[in-house]
């Protein structure tokens, strides 16, 4: 069953990803138009089992609008894997092929992107601070190449700590996983701290560069049973997401993930944007580019839906007992 799922993954992005390909001369002969051409670049692996639903509520956008791929728009897509170099490496070559805009599922990307061309148009989703990173002038007049969505404000750091109280009361000591070379790390990092002293916590920083580095953080981090775990999701720890699952699970850590897609996977509770919804709202952007409007012009947007992931199963095998409460306000529960 899992090798199934798998395979159909890999044939509906290769599906996406190629049929510009599989069907491109006699339905651009047919149209009679320039087919433009559109570039993406994912932070995910290709395989990844989040990624499907993603590009095809982004294409689901596009068609529509009236975009229909192999017909009047190409698609290229490229996977980072949450590889900064390999962001660097498929900025250079999607920037090479002539685009006519291209979208940025992170900020990292956004400023790989950016650094090969400042005129390229650039739609930003699931992007941490684009004002503090520079790349964009204000959140109303981008006044940039990029503009587009943003994924969480930095104070949802403090929604985490709560989570993480209400479901385990009795922690006092959390370890925060983050990347402190992004944003993402170090902004979401001092947004916790503002509210651990009112929650009667202690916190510990781990760093994600590698595999290696996360796992002696956690287990150097797990010796008290008043410990927590919250993942702060730059694609640097979130390439690593199984392994810090399974760590949690096995140093017995309640964790608070920042999407859904981390409980479907095993992790205790989780709370973010809807990341499917903003892929079908830069489509929208898109649209709007092709049809002649500038990134500079266009405002960036907030997310407009969020999400709420429980594991019940999770939180039995840590002898955690959910309230109510977040049982009613869990957008998906699993049993």
């Amino acid at each position: 069953m899992l090798l199934s799922r798998h395979t159909r993954r890999r044939e509906f992005i290769s599906l996406l990803g190629g049929t510009a390909v599989a069907l491109p001369f006699a339905a651009r002969a047919q149209q009679g138009e320039r087919v433009r051409r559109i570039g993406v670049l994912m932070w995910q692996s290709a395989d990844d089992p989040d990624a499907p639903g993603r590009i095809s509520a982004f294409a689901q956008g596009l068609q529509e609008r009236g975009w229909i791929i192999g017909m009047n728009v190409q698609i290229d897509y490229r996977w980072g894997a949450g590889d900064l170099d390999r962001f660097r490496n498929y900025a250079v070559e999607l920037v090479a092929l002539a685009p006519d805009v291209i979208i940025a599922s992170a900020g990292s990307i956004v400023g790989a992107l950016q650094q090969v061309s400042r005129t390229v148009p650039i739609v930003f989703v699931m992007t941490i601070d684009p004002v503090g990173s520079g790349f964009v002038a204000s959140l109303a007049r981008p006044a940039s190449n990029a503009t587009g969505f943003t994924a969480w404000e930095f104070s949802l750091g403090g929604k985490w700590l709560e989570l993480l109280k209400e479901i385990a009361p009795a922690v006092t000591r959390v370890a925060v996983i983050r990347d402190p070379a992004v944003p993402a790390g170090s902004g979401g990092f001092a947004a916790i701290q503002t509210v651990a002293p009112s929650l009667g916590v202690e916190l510990t920083p781990i760093g994600v560069r590698d595999a290696a580095e996360i796992e002696r953080g956690i287990a150097g981090f797990a010796r008290g049973s008043a410990d927590g775990l919250i993942m702060v999701g730059p694609p640097s720890s979130v390439a690593h997401r199984d392994l810090i699952i399974a760590l949690a699970a096995q140093h017995r850590l309640p964790a608070v993930y920042p999407a859904i897609y981390f409980v479907r996977a095993g992790g205790l509770i989780s709370y973010g944007p809807e990341p499917t919804d903003q892929y079908r709202r830069a489509a929208g952007y898109v649209d709007r580019i092709l049809k002649g409007e500038k990134p500079a012009d266009l405002p960036v947007q907030a997310p407009t839906k969020y999400e709420t992931g429980l594991n019940l199963k999770t939180a039995r095998a840590l002898g955690l007992a959910v309230p109510n409460t977040l049982l009613v306000a869990a957008d998906e529960v699993i049993e």
